[in-house]
C-alpha cells in the first residue's frame, strides 16, 4: 500500500507541474516581443498575417500607400508587412514559442496490460509508468527551452531589421537611378540639339568635318548613355520590387523624381562602439546562444548517467490468488556509453559559442567604425559637389553664354562647357546617393536608427 501511495503521490506531483508549466501557444503573442523589439530600430510596426481578412486589409493600406510616389518610409512599410519571404520568417517566433510550451509538458505516461490463460488459470498485469528523469530534469529543459525562444525573438526581430535596411538602400538605388535616366535624357536631348548645330555650320563652312565628327561622337555617347540609365533604373527598380513583395497592377507603383535633399550637417555621435554593443541584435543573439548552450551543457552532465528512468505502478491478477500490486523502476545501465561524449561534444559547442560572441563584438566595433567614417565622408563629398563644384560649373556656364552672346566665345567652348557640366552633375547625383546608402549601412552598423542632426544637439 505504502508503494501504491507513493506511486500516486508521483502521479499527483508531476501532474500539478504540468499544469502550472503549461504554456501560450499564440503565434501573434510570440510575433509581438519580435516586433516591438524591431519597431524601437525601424519605426515600423510588422504584424503577422494570419487569415485572409488580414491580407485584405493589407492589400487596402498598399492601394493608399501606392495612391502617391512611394516615400522612403511607405516602402519600408510595405516591406516589413508585405515581403512573404519576411512573413514566413515571421513564424519561428511561434514555432519556438511551441517547443516551450512542450519543454513545459511531461512525455504521457504508458500503460501495459498482459493476459495469459492456460491450464483452467488467468493471468493479468497492469502496469502505468512515468517518465521519472523527465520530470526531475524539467526545470532545466524548460530554461533552455526559454533561452533559445529569446534567441529565436531576437533572431526574428533582426530580419526585419536587415530587411528593412536593404529596402531603404533599394529604394535610394531606385531613385537615384531615375533621376540619373532623367539628366541623362535632358543631355541626350541637348546633345541632339547640338549635333543639329554643328551640321548646319559645317554646311555654312564654320565648321569643320572633324568638329561635326566630334559633336557627332558626343551625340552617339548620349544616347548610349540613355540605354544605359534605363537599364539600370529598371533593375534598380525590380530589386526595390522584390523587397516590396509586389506584384501584378501593384508593382507599376511611382517613386519620387529625386533624391531627398542632403542635410545641413551630419549627425555627431559620440561612443559609436558602445552603442553598437548595447543595440545590435546579433550581439544578443550571440550572447543569448551562448547562455543556451551552457544550459544544454549542464542539462548533458546532469543526465549524463541517469539517461533512462522511468518509475511506474504495477497490478497483477491470477485466477484462485490474491491480486499484487506494487511498483517497478526502469534504469539504464551505463555499461558502454557513459556520457563523456556528450559532456565533450556540449563542451566544445559552448566553446564555439564564447568564440562567436567575441567574434560578433570585434565585427560590431569595426562596422560601427567604419560606417560613421564612411558617412561622415560620404557628407563631406556630396556637400563639396553641393556647395563648391556646381556652382562653379553654374558660374562658368553663365560666364560662357554671356562671351558667346558678346561673340567672344565660338560655339565650340559652349558645347565643350556643356559636357562638363553634364558630367558633373553626374557625379553629384552619385555624391548624394552614396550618402544616403552610407546613412543606412551606418543605422545598420549601430542597430537603430540616427536622430536628426538638430535633435542630437539639443541632447548634447
Amino acid at each position: 500500500m505504502a508503494a501504491l501511495m507513493m506511486s500516486r503521490s508521483a502521479l499527483a506531483a508531476a501532474a500539478a507541474l504540468l499544469l502550472a508549466g503549461c504554456a501560450s501557444t499564440n503565434p501573434d503573442t510570440a510575433f509581438r516581443i519580435s516586433a516591438d523589439e524591431a519597431r524601437t530600430r525601424t519605426g515600423v510596426e510588422a504584424r503577422l498575417l494570419q487569415s485572409d481578412d488580414d491580407r485584405r486589409s493589407l492589400a487596402s493600406e498598399i492601394d493608399a500607400l501606392l495612391k502617391e510616389p512611394l516615400a522612403l518610409d511607405a516602402a519600408v512599410r510595405i516591406a516589413v508587412l508585405n515581403h512573404p519571404g519576411l512573413q514566413a520568417s515571421y513564424w519561428d517566433a511561434g514555432i519556438a514559442q511551441a517547443d516551450l510550451a512542450q519543454a513545459a509538458r511531461l512525455r504521457n505516461p504508458s500503460f501495459g496490460f498482459t493476459r495469459m490463460d492456460g491450464g483452467g488459470s488467468r493471468e493479468i498485469e497492469r502496469g502505468v509508468s512515468l517518465d521519472l528523469a523527465g520530470l526531475l530534469t524539467m526545470p532545466l529543459r524548460q530554461r533552455m527551452a526559454e533561452r533559445r525562444y529569446q534567441e529565436t525573438t531576437l533572431q526574428v526581430a533582426a530580419a526585419i531589421e536587415r530587411h528593412a535596411i536593404a529596402t531603404r538602400r533599394a529604394w535610394i538605388e531606385a531613385v537615384a537611378a531615375g533621376q540619373a535616366l532623367d539628366y541623362a535624357r535632358q543631355v541626350a536631348a541637348a546633345a541632339d540639339a547640338s549635333s543639329e548645330l554643328m551640321e548646319r555650320m559645317t554646311l555654312a563652312g564654320n565648321a569643320s568635318a572633324l568638329d561635326l565628327a566630334r559633336e557627332s561622337a558626343f551625340h552617339a555617347e548620349a544616347g548610349a548613355a540613355v540605354l544605359r540609365a534605363g537599364r539600370a533604373r529598371d533593375a534598380a527598380r525590380e530589386h526595390l520590387t522584390r523587397q516590396l513583395g509586389l506584384w501584378g497592377f501593384h508593382a507599376g507603383y511611382a517613386l519620387p523624381d529625386r533624391l531627398p535633399e542632403l542635410p545641413a550637417q551630419p549627425v555627431e555621435l559620440a561612443g559609436i562602439e558602445r552603442l553598437a554593443l548595447e543595440q545590435r541584435l546579433d550581439v544578443r543573439a550571440a550572447r543569448t546562444a551562448a547562455a543556451g548552450t551552457a544550459a544544454d551543457l549542464g542539462l548533458t552532465r546532469t543526465t549524463r548517467i541517469v539517461n533512462v528512468l522511468d518509475l511506474g505502478y504495477a497490478s497483477k491478477s491470477e485466477t484462485g490468488e490474491p491480486r499484487s500490486e506494487g511498483y517497478e523502476i526502469s534504469l539504464e545501465l551505463p555499461l558502454f556509453d557513459w556520457g563523456g561524449a556528450r559532456v565533450a561534444r556540449a563542451e566544445g559547442m559552448y566553446m564555439q559559442a564564447v568564440g562567436r560572441v567575441a567574434e560578433t563584438a570585434v565585427n560590431a566595433r569595426s562596422e560601427a567604425r567604419a560606417g560613421y567614417l564612411g558617412y561622415r565622408a560620404s557628407h563631406d563629398v556630396a556637400r563639396h559637389y553641393r556647395d563648391q563644384v556646381i556652382p562653379l560649373r553654374q558660374k562658368i556656364a553663365a560666364e560662357t553664354l554671356l562671351r558667346y552672346n558678346g561673340m567672344l566665345a565660338s560655339p565650340f567652348e559652349l558645347l565643350a562647357d556643356a559636357r562638363e557640366q553634364a558630367a558633373a552633375v553626374h557625379a553629384t547625383i552619385d555624391a548624394l546617393k552614396d550618402f544616403w546608402l552610407a546613412e543606412a549601412d551606418l543605422e545598420a552598423a549601430l542597430g537603430g536608427r540616427l536622430p536628426p542632426a538638430h535633435e542630437h544637439k539639443e541632447a548634447q
